[in-house]
């Protein structure tokens, strides 16, 4: 079984699918897109032309967006952790919560970066301010939904999982999650000691100086 994964290890959600990949303990060779391999991005640019990544390439079969990888992964290998339930009414709960995450922390979160990046004149503060407030809303959604929980849904570790490692991540790096939502503090740890999250933490730790907020002396 033949895989390509073309992805950056610093991204957020090529580290959803990387987290998949190495709850699965599937090979595949690692293309990473960066100025030191162009041929790399060259490859990119022609199985996806809007050049976004992840992308990930099985034989003749391309697979973008980063929730439809990581489904496409449990679909070719539903063990060890199924990151899908096989019920359809919990499988839909976690296809929620993955959207949730995707939405409501992971989007306002690339906001407060995106316009970091920009010249200081061409800023959006109202842009922003609306960010910071559906960040805070979205975590005391959380506080109350994590509420005796260990993980997203259910008992086990889910895509929705995978979604939360680097969203919140990155999320508590750019609007810190307050001492007030204790559940989604405890959960962000436990995210980050998962070993498949562990790993993308410390594979990306040498590109942790490129973070447009700073990155905090944390994690």
């Amino acid at each position: 079984m033949a895989l390509t994964l073309y992805a950056h290890p610093f991204s957020s959600y090529c580290q959803k699918v990387l987290i998949a990949l190495y709850e699965k303990d599937l090979s595949f060779t690692y293309r990473v897109l960066s100025p030191e391999d162009p041929t790399a991005g060259a490859e990119l640019a022609r199985l996806w032309p809007i050049q976004r990544f992840p992308v990930l390439v099985k034989a003749d079969k391309t697979l973008i967006e980063a929730t439809v990888i990581v489904e496409f992964i449990d679909l070719i290998r539903p063990l060890p952790t199924p990151l899908l339930p096989a019920e359809p009414l919990d499988a839909l709960e976690v296809r929620f919560l993955d959207r949730f995450f995707d939405n409501y922390v992971h989007t306002p979160m690339q906001k407060l970066v995106a316009d970091a990046l920009r010249p200081v004149d061409k800023r959006d503060p109202h842009g922003v301010g609306e960010a910071r407030a559906l960040l805070d809303k979205a975590y005391q959604w959380l506080e109350q939904r994590m509420a005796g929980r260990e993980w997203a849904v259910g008992e086990s570790y889910t895509l929705a999982d995978c979604a939360a490692s680097p969203a919140l991540f990155y999320a508590d790096w750019a609007h810190r999650i307050g001492e007030q939502f204790p559940n989604v503090l405890a959960y962000r740890q436990r995210l980050n000691a998962r070993p498949a999250f562990a790993r993308c933490i410390d594979e990306a730790r040498p590109y942790r100086a490129f973070f447009p907020l700073g990155a905090p002396d944390r994690d």
